[in-house]
């Protein structure tokens, strides 16, 4: 028996030991050593996904660790290997998959939501979801590969281009990460986020932060363009606000990347679209080649992960993380520690 992170009901966590089995044809049996906690996370905690999600259901898909055991026919991975997992598994019958868009798959089971997830300690998945990590990449680091995979899709999406001015809605984990990508790309970015201590962080990196409370964001965008206004923005706050501050700051043909999962409709002022001739793409999680890219991104310290990383905490107190994340306040990941040695510590 192994423990495992599950959700049981609303706003209802708990740990509890979890049944293992041998890895079968084609997978592999993993050690997760860390899990990040996202938003998607916390929707489910919330409750806002019991459509979705059959409790109990063990979450996480934000991981590193290690290969425990492989299965018949699984060739190229060996105990102590060291990976990360795109929890995605398609059909490869469905439109999208036949139109080569296999991680929008119209039956996409997203491992950690549809299928239990990494915050366990012994996890099984297929070996087509690993993804090799460097020897030298410390694996907490390892952790934030998931959700820069997720940026280096949003820049992907975008279609940024050097140069070009880049307005973040929303400073949190993902916010940032997408900022970084996009200077990386070669793009001026500033970050709009509410809570100062992810302002202060965003500047830390060497990125402007606006408080969308204080500044007037279109105001500073226009002076900051020439009155031009930004090639691209990214809506990652999630917020009926940040969709029309998103809008508020494009140039003409600029480009509005929807990243943030908006739990009900939002009005657009759509006469801006029209007037401009604005365009809204949505960007939904990521490829293999994104996750490769976000490996070598994190491994080179082009993403500082260390720096977003503000707490981490054994797996038998995940419940109380996902509540410190939930009331706000100064912080932006939380680790789960899923190893055996790590269940003692304090939070």
């Amino acid at each position: 028996m192994t423990l495992a992170v599950r959700y049981t009901a609303a706003r209802t966590l708990d740990t509890a030991p979890a049944e293992t089995s041998a890895p079968g044809p084609g997978e592999v049996e993993l050690a997760p050593a860390y899990v990040g906690i996202c938003g998607t996370d916390l929707h489910i905690f919330h409750g806002d996904m019991d459509a979705r999600v059959s409790a109990p259901a063990v979450l996480g898909h934000e991981m590193s660790g290690r290969v425990v055991r492989v299965g018949p026919g699984v060739e190229g991975w060996r105990p102590g290997d060291a990976v990360t997992v795109m929890p995605l598994r398609w059909d490869d019958t469905c439109p999208a998959c036949r139109a080569g868009h296999q991680h929008i798959c119209q039956h996409l089971d997203f491992i950690g939501i549809d299928s239990p997830g990494a915050m366990q300690q012994r996890w099984v998945v297929p070996a087509s979801t690993l993804i090799r990590l460097p020897g030298s990449l410390p694996l907490d680091r390892a952790a934030l590969v998931e959700p820069t995979a997720v940026a280096v899709h949003d820049v992907g999406r975008a279609g940024l281009r050097d140069g070009e001015k880049v307005v973040v809605v929303g400073g949190g984990p993902v916010g940032i990460l997408i900022a970084l990508v996009a200077r990386a790309a070669g793009a001026e970015v500033r970050v709009v986020e509410l809570s100062a201590h992810r302002r202060l962080l965003a500047e830390e990196l060497g990125l402007t932060a606006w408080n969308p409370v204080d500044d007037d964001v279109p105001e500073l965008v226009r002076q900051w363009t020439g009155d031009a206004g930004a090639d691209v923005a990214f809506e990652v706050s999630g917020a009926a606000g940040g969709v029309d501050t998103a809008v508020d700051v494009l140039g003409v043909r600029g480009r509005l990347c929807l990243v943030a999962i908006h739990p009900r409709p939002r009005e657009v002022n759509l006469h801006r679209f029209f007037w401009r001739e604005l365009t809204l793409v949505g960007a939904r999680l990521y490829d293999r080649s994104d996750f490769e890219k976000a490996v070598t991104l994190v491994a080179d310290g082009t993403i500082p992960a260390e720096r977003l990383i503000s707490k981490v905490v054994p797996l038998t107190q995940a419940p109380a993380a996902f509540e410190a994340l939930e009331g706000g306040g100064d912080v932006m990941k939380i680790l789960v520690e899923c190893t055996d040695d790590a269940q003692g510590a304090a939070v």
